[in-house]
């Protein structure tokens, strides 16, 4: 076993590089399953395993070369034409790669992976000599991140012995500390057993194709092929170090060096226009005050203002990631569950290049998980369905992303059996989630968002993929959480298309500022549609809710007084047409002061009812930015949170 203890760095460099190939590798993968005979892609699939080995047998991690080894034997043995492809040898790679996965898990806690599960080495020893079963159990569900690595002895390990191949980190370290490089060793040379430890939890490390952004892993272990028993559940020993190495993970970025030379321009060009303006300060205070100093001082002004909103712009685009870094997860995904449901499905992937906000992606894996495997799951056929109903045998599920004016769209789009939205009501009357009398007064489209609701599922019986009602309601709840929103547009027969709307960045919000009780607040942009005037001859009451017709379009009218908490100490003069989700009302509010973009300030320990934050406006007061979908509840269950006025009044206390 290697003993890591001085080389965490190293050991972080092969981790980043080593992810980003070994998630290179399954996207090929499941390329090289539609096009088995591609010589070119079974070559690059090649380079990447033996990369990943040749780090390996730098750090002295036995365990992962034997499994590298093996498998990369079998990638040599397929371009030379000596093994055929069949989706049992498929099963068998990946398998394999997903126990590569786990081990990465064991390296990012610093410790030595276990050896491989000895059934899994004979089942590739076997496909290695021709002798794999040719029936092999369709893959199963990807396990849970919790799932112990199982602790077996090795075989007997060939180590890597192609030193013209070596990693770029490895010869840059061996430059630098004058280490050697790493010697080969005899092929016949035995690992020695592991000691039978605790299983060490199983951590995805997550796929970093061009730089080291943590993005949360979709842990999707490849299922083991015939043969191979899953290890027993056991208690995860130690996770805190894990959980405290990833979260240290997710802190870096690696940037374009462009963008920091545009950084690096713009801060010196403030520089020398901050030495102007104090300059002309002198100037002004020794008395200088003439019309040629004060224009001076405007063109000052002006130019540190254009500054600083390019510079604010080219640092929130060091910030800004390829969205494909987390598509590139979703095709192992929909591969495996297809072949658990006995489906035949292809992900089409578009728009990798659209990029996002990190911490954005990070929080954007969870839904998109949940959307492609519910696309899989309900909304394709299986293989003799769609041949009955005339369709293609292979279901197409669509995932792709592009910016529309200052928002991302992200669409995923399947060519199944669509929803009925008659289903969707009568379900949820069965399991109680909404009245009868509230089911029949939704329309299609209102019933569409019944799927979002709490416990709602089409699934009579649970199973280890669906059937409990939580996924689709963790997806609207995590969009918004990102400030944005997701629609669902399906026809029956021909298919569903889910449609998220994401601001590109959290870090600078646009804003409309309005005034209420003469306290500013803002109010998101993404949500405001216009602003109207209220006429109280306008607003008529229907169901004992005030309502104003727009456009032959009847609006409740909700007072952002109210909401707050607050009594109206004047009647509303504007009211601003908002949309939240599949609702349009309209807001009413005493007065507008205009659009800003701005910061906001996360404030520690305290929650006031609907209040996203807060920031500073220009003379200095401070502007809550409200949580419209929180305001709008009806039924607040959390006691703990305390009211805004309560709130303000605190900041004046202290003012």
């Amino acid at each position: 076993m290697s003993d890591f203890s001085g080389m965490e760095d190293l050991l972080q460099d092969f981790l980043t590089e080593a992810s980003e190939l070994l998630s290179d590798v399954d996207n090929k993968l499941v390329e090289l399953e539609k096009r088995p005979d591609d010589k070119n892609l079974l070559n690059v699939i090649f380079r990447g395993f033996h990369t990943i080995k040749g780090g390996a047998g730098f750090l002295n991690v036995d365990a992962l070369v034997n499994l590298c080894h093996r498998t990369e034997n079998l990638f040599d043995k397929l371009r030379n034409g000596e093994l055929k492809l069949t989706p049992e040898l498929m099963d068998a790679i990946l398998a394999a790669t997903g126990v590569v996965r786990d081990m990465f898990g064991s390296l990012s806690q610093s410790r030595p992976p276990a050896p491989a599960d000895a059934a899994l080495l004979t089942q590739l020893d076997d496909a290695l000599e021709g002798r794999l079963p040719s029936a092999v159990a369709a893959a199963p569900a990807p396990a849970p991140a919790s799932a112990p690595v199982a602790v077996q002895a090795s075989a007997p390990v060939a180590a890597p012995t192609n030193h013209g191949n070596e990693p770029d980190w490895v010869m840059l370290h061996a430059a630098i500390t004058g280490a050697p490089m790493p010697a080969a060793k005899p092929a016949s040379a035995p690992v020695p057993a592991a000691p039978a430890a605790a299983p060490v939890p199983v951590v995805s490390a997550a796929p970093l194709p061009a730089a080291p952004v943590s993005v949360p892993a979709v842990t999707t272990p490849a299922a083991p092929a015939m043969g191979l028993k899953p290890a027993a559940p056991a208690p995860a020993s130690k996770p805190q170090p894990a959980a405290q190495q990833l979260a240290a993970q997710e802190t870096t970025i690696r940037i374009d060096t462009n963008r920091l030379d545009q950084v690096l321009n713009l801060s010196g060009e403030i520089g020398l226009t901050k030495n102007r303006l104090t300059t002309l300060r002198t100037d002004i205070l020794n008395g200088k005050t003439d019309s040629t100093t004060l224009k001076a001082l405007d063109e000052a002004i002006g130019q540190l203002d254009l500054l600083v909103s390019d510079l604010q712009n080219a640092v929130m685009k060091t910030r800004m990631q390829p969205i494909g870094r987390l598509f590139q997860k979703y095709p192992r995904l929909a591969r495996d569950l297809a072949r658990q449901l006995g489906k035949d499905v292809e992900l089409v992937i578009s728009g990798e290049e659209t990029e996002l906000d990190k911490t954005m992606l990070e929080d954007l894996n969870d839904p998109l998980v949940h959307l492609v495997r519910n696309a899989v799951d309900h909304g394709v056929e299986t293989i003799e369905e769609r041949i009955a109903a005339g369709k293609p045998p292979k279901s197409i599920v669509q995932l792709s992303a592009t910016q529309v004016g200052d928002h991302i769209l992200i669409e995923i789009v399947d060519d199944g059996k669509g929803m009925r939205a008659d289903f969707l009501r009568r379900k949820a009357v069965e399991k109680g989630l909404i009245d009868l009398e509230t089911a029949n007064s939704l329309d299609d489209k209102q019933a569409l968002q019944l799927v979002f609701m709490p416990g709602f599922s089409t699934k009579d019986q649970i199973s280890s993929v669906s059937g409990r009602g939580v996924g689709m309601d963790v997806v609207k709840t995590n969009i918004q959480k990102l400030n944005g929103r997701i629609d669902i547009h399906s026809v029956v027969g021909e298919g569903t298309r889910f449609a998220i709307s994401l601001p590109l960045t959290l870090a600078i919000l646009p804003v409309l500022v309005v005034k209420v009780c003469d306290q500013p607040f803002g109010v998101p942009l993404a949500m405001v549609r216009e602003i109207i005037p209220i006429r109280s001859e306008q607003v008529q009451e229907v169901s004992g809710r005030a309502t104003i017709v727009v456009r032959d379009e009847i609006l409740s009218v909700r007072s952002l007084a109210r909401l707050l908490g607050w009594q109206e100490t004047q009647t509303p003069q504007f009211g601003v047409l908002m949309q939240s989700g599949e609702n349009s009302f309209i807001l009413a509010i005493d007065s507008f002061i205009g659009r800003d973009d701005v910061v906001i300030k996360p404030l520690q320990n305290i929650r006031p009812r609907g209040v996203a934050g807060a920031t500073l406006s220009g003379d200095g007061s401070v502007v809550l930015v409200l949580d419209m979908e929180d305001l709008l509840e009806d039924n607040q269950s959390d006691q703990s949170a305390i009211k805004t006025s309560q709130f303000l009044e605190m900041l004046s206390n202290k003012a």
